[in-house]
């Protein structure tokens, strides 16, 4: 018997078999028709919705990174709060290690992967660091003219300390926040 199910979740349920699979038998091994099978379609199917493994992995990856930025953004309806308490604020740690998405981006032979979807997290905050600068100069907090770039060296500029395998999350934390805290004249 055939099963419809709307595009979103038809769409979503490919994504997460694939994840499943990635983790499972690892990126190269597994193939559009082992993710079908799994699911119980035809392959036909996953390439309506995806014209390659790649650009499957490419939304994966645009996906995760949502979640990512969303878990790292502070929502528009949080009251007035000065730009050195929102830093103080801002959690150490966003990822969990218990789905297939954090497997998959963080094996040790996955590291281009977790690189791809580092850039991808840093691309999808920078609109929301801008705004937050924005309102710090609006509120007189911070003297900077040239918001933008301020906001890419602020995100971009700490994947060195994120990337590096020394140190806690809450140490990575700290010295950021110390660095932001001196960059901005906080």
């Amino acid at each position: 018997m055939r099963i419809t199910k709307e595009p979103e979740e038809r769409k979503q349920e490919i994504i997460e078999t694939a994840m499943r699979l990635f983790h499972e038998k690892g990126y190269e091994k597994t193939s559009i028709a082992d993710i079908a099978k799994a699911i119980g379609v035809a392959q036909g199917l996953c390439y309506r919705y995806f014209p390659s493994k790649e650009a499957l992995f490419d939304c994966t990856i645009d996906q995760y990174a949502q979640v990512l930025a969303d878990r790292l953004s502070l929502p528009a309806d949080i009251p007035d709060m000065p730009l050195k308490q929102l830093l103080k604020a801002m959690p150490a740690d966003v990822e969990t290690d218990d789905s297939d998405f954090y497997q998959v981006f963080h094996e040790a032979d996955n590291k281009k992967f977790h690189d791809q979807l580092s850039l991808k997290v840093c691309e999808k905050l920078v609109p929301a660091v801008i705004r937050l600068l924005e309102k710090a100069r609006e509120n007189g907090e911070i003297t900077i003219d040239d918001i933008e770039t301020a906001a890419y060296f602020c995100v971009y500029g700490q994947l060195g300390i994120l990337l590096n395998n020394h140190g806690s999350a809450e140490e990575k934390a700290k010295r950021i926040y110390d660095f932001l805290i001196y960059a901005l004249r906080l």
